[in-house]
């Protein structure tokens, strides 16, 4: 009997050249198909894994990392042993030979070829187009370009008012550029809106300090060595520091033109996704199909599903073109579009307006059969509008009511989940990912899901743009009844709103809301007046936000803050004296000395931040006790405060034979800086003047270890219950870096951290690496935030004893009760 085995048949070799969403969507339908068949590579221009190029936007915001946004991680590529090069577009196609060629040099032989190239931002080619300033909106390099601008502030002209437009619009503006958005057209994004749903979205883009010019065409970028202005064609000059180029996309057929490949608008494919090379197919925005091209997603993922089965051996599936619509959240606000809803002869225009919800329906009908609609403000209905216009339902049965939507007086008016349950099972709920109701309850069933992340994981829904949420979360809950317990919720800043602190700082910055009445106003806040937890957080944050136009709210501080001293359990205070860099004087002690005789304070304490406490001041003696201080050239140690405490030092180089450099003096000029300055919370800072680190630099919110090079600086440190030695964030030659750095970094600090959040669980939140590419990777961003750091302290520098002293400030605080009987 024969032992002879055949030998294992040679896998195919599939080369995938685009690692964007079209091309890793046809992979994972093919690995779900034919994980075996092939031994596959992937080609990738970008040095990113794939990500979720629709998420570019809330990244430019600044509300999701990239991290946040990757699809399928490195190790996903591993784990299906898929050879992945980023960094290497490929240049040449070797048809004959069946080969491509990157831009390395490297060649891969394929058997199958998959392009999925994507497309290009249109740069309109007016003079100045080419200029340093001028960017499209297309991938993450684009972000990084735009988040670098918007670190240094200024003017940002968006040319294009289209979803990516006001996307990036949106972004800048919440990042402190002053934007206007310029598009041609008479209507904002004239392709998914009407004029009535345009409008309304252009007045609530204005009402966020957006401003909006129809109408305008740019006849030239203005600049020399880089964008300074745009010029209209009607002579108007817009001041610009950043020019965004987001007029449209055109298909990426540069590889496919230089194959011979047949092109259009685009890379020509048949029903299967087969180019004019038998060997080649294409999927994605490169593509033309049927002379159509398209850019929204569920189209390329529909693709992406038929280039799949035929690479798995399929000879039956077919793509035949994708009827669209749009289920998006611009900046914030939801609309719908689907269908043809331009009207005219034959057609019936079903309109309901509700101004006061911000609200507006458009349903456009003919021949009983829904033609088009546009939604604005509220989108729920959407899908069963767009499930009737796919279906070409007869809709005169329920004509008179069509517009309020399909709840409306049925049993499930009002109940949302009764809607979601009436749906068929082929009702897209994922316009994004091309997910309907059946696929996302059979893997809930099937594979037992019971999160919204899990549905996400397995079947991609509400994993795009995540308007789609709601309607999974129903159908998790109408599937899995009491198993299913809800979703985390974003922790709200208090009890008063659903918001967080992130949301509000947002809404500080985007809104331009300037004082406490203002920002409860616009955010809807549950409660007349607030708590103690919410107003003093938005008292700091309108104090940093608007530097010298924002008035400090007194009554929004603790009692601490409010009398600057510190109130101890019997009802006296104590009270500290600054000390710069823990130096003192002759004349400093005396007046001490004198002070504790002549106000009977009972006890003086040397503090751990080098300074002299004095304990069991009489709160109506505060002001007398200041006014001895100052005259002595003392002022408030701020002992007290959300702000900077203490600039602890050693004696360094000037006596101590250890010490590399002059650690005091140093200290003394980051006092000297800081001091005055208000923080989410309390800020010590330390410079020990060699690494036996004698003033204890590595515990510090800012320490400064000097070395015989230079100055080494370590961040977010803190002692108390739970001790964080702090990482080391950079290491500097001069003090003028250090004393950059430190602004830098204290207002970074100042503008990201939530109230009441120390250094050390805030870097630890962001991450250090964070820190570091905000301040060591990015020289001009790092030398902006110190300039609104200085900026801002030209405000706060103003001794508070020197002017509760002289009577001038809130004398009612220290004035004894009168006496009564």
């Amino acid at each position: 009997m024969s032992t002879h085995t055949n030998p294992p048949t040679p896998r195919e070799r599939l080369v995938v050249v685009g690692n964007g969403m079209a091309g890793i969507r046809t992979l994972e339908e093919l690995l779900a198909k034919a994980p075996d068949r092939y031994d596959i590579t992937v080609f990738g221009a970008e040095p990113h894994p794939n990500y979720n190029r629709i998420m570019l936007s809330p990244v430019l915001a600044g509300e999701k990392t990239f991290d946040q946004i990757v699809l399928n991680g490195r190790d996903w590529y591993e784990a299906n042993g898929i050879k992945l090069l980023t960094g290497d577009r490929v240049e040449v196609i070797d048809r004959a030979n069946r080969s491509v060629t990157a831009m390395s040099g490297l060649t891969v032989p394929y058997d199958r070829l998959l392009i999925a190239t994507g497309s290009t931002p249109v740069i309109i080619p007016v003079p100045g187009s080419t200029l340093p300033g001028v960017v499209g909106f297309r991938d993450l390099a684009d972000v990084d370009t735009m988040l670098e601008a918007a670190a240094k502030g200024g003017r940002a002209v968006v040319i294009g008012g289209g979803l990516l437009g006001l996307e990036a619009a949106n972004g800048l503006k919440v990042k402190g550029m002053d934007v206007t958005v310029l598009h041609l057209m008479d209507t904002l994004m004239e392709r998914q809106l009407d004029r009535s749903a345009g409008a309304l979205l252009q007045h609530e883009l204005e009402r966020r300090g957006i401003t909006v010019l129809t109408g305008a065409d740019t006849a030239e970028i203005v600049g020399i060595e880089k964008v300074s202005a745009v010029r209209l064609k009607n002579g108007q000059e817009l001041p610009a520091d950043l020019v965004v180029m987001a007029v449209g996309i055109r298909p990426n057929t540069t590889l496919g033109k230089a194959a011979g490949l047949a092109c259009g608008r685009g890379i020509q494919v048949d029903d299967t996704m087969t180019t004019s090379d038998p060997a080649i197919l294409s999927v994605g925005e490169c593509v033309e199909h049927r002379g159509q091209t398209y850019g929204l997603v569920a189209p390329l993922f529909e693709m992406a599903k038929v280039a799949a089965a035929r690479l798995a051996g399929s000879a039956e599936a077919a793509y035949t073109g994708s009827v669209t619509s749009t289920k998006l959240k611009v900046t914030g606000v939801d609309v719908f579009s689907a269908g043809d809803f331009t009207g005219g002869k034959g057609c019936e225009d079903i309109v309901f307006r509700d101004a006061a919800r911000g609200v507006y329906k458009r349903v456009v009908v003919k021949e009983n059969r829904i033609l088009g609609a546009v939604l604005y403000g509220d989108t729920k209905d959407g899908g069963w509008y767009f499930q009737m216009l796919k279906d070409g339902t007869e809709v005169a049965p329920v004509r008179d009511t069509l517009i309020f939507g399909q709840s409306f007086g049925g049993e499930g008016a009002a109940n949302p989940k009764a809607a979601v349950a009436a749906l068929p099972d082929s009702a897209e709920i994922c316009g994004c990912n091309g997910v309907c109701k059946g696929t996302i309850v059979t893997a809930i069933t099937e594979k037992g899901l019971s999160s919204l992340d899990e549905v996400r994981a397995h079947t991609k829904a509400s994993a795009s743009c995540g308007s789609c949420t709601g309607q999974v979360e129903q159908l998790l809950a109408l599937t899995l009844g009491d198993g299913y317990a809800g979703e985390a919720k974003a922790k709200p800043m208090c009890k008063c709103t659903d918001r967080t602190h992130d949301e509000v700082r947002r809404a500080i910055t985007t809104l331009e809301l300037k004082s406490i009445p203002d920002v409860m106003q616009r955010l809807e806040w549950r409660t007349p007046d607030g708590c103690h937890h919410c107003r003093p957080a938005l008292n700091y944050y309108l104090l940093c936000e608007w530097p010298g136009e924002y008035k400090d709210d007194s009554r929004s501080r603790y009692i601490n803050e409010r009398v600057h001293a510190n109130i101890q359990k019997d009802g006296t205070y104590s009270v500290v004296p600054r000390m710069w860099g823990g130096l003192t004087s002759a004349k400093e002690l005396r007046a001490i000395a004198d002070v504790v005789d002549k106000f009977a304070i009972p006890t003086v304490k040397v503090t751990g931040g080098q300074r002299i406490d004095l304990f069991g001041v009489k709160k109506e003696d505060l002001p007398a006790v200041w006014a001895d201080l100052n005259a002595a050239g003392m002022v408030s140690g701020h002992a007290y405060a959300k702000g900077l405490r203490t600039v602890k030092t050693c004696v360094g180089s000037e006596w101590c034979r250890f010490g590399t450099q002059d650690s005091t003096g140093l200290g003394v000029k980051l006092e000297r800086m800081t001091w005055g300055t208000w923080t989410p919370h309390k800020v010590k800072l330390a410079v020990s003047g060699c690494p036996r680190n004698c003033a204890e630099a590595t515990i510090k919110d800012l320490g400064v270890v000097c070395v015989d090079s230079g100055y080494e600086l370590h961040v977010g440190g803190n002692g108390g219950m739970h001790v964080r030695a702090c990482d080391l964030l950079v290491k500097v030659e001069t003090e003028a870096e250090v004393l950059e750095y430190t602004g830098s970094y204290m207002q970074l600090y100042r503008e990201e951290a939530r109230y009441l959040e120390r250094t050390a669980p805030w870097v630890e939140r962001v991450g250090l690496e964070y820190v570091k590419r905000r301040l060591v990777d990015d020289a001009e961003g790092r030398a902006s935030l110190n300039a609104r750091f200085l900026f801002s302290q030209s405000f706060s520098q103003d001794d508070p004893w020197a002017e509760r002293a002289n009577g001038s400030v809130d004398r009612h605080e220290f004035a004894p009760l009168a006496q009564v009987g």
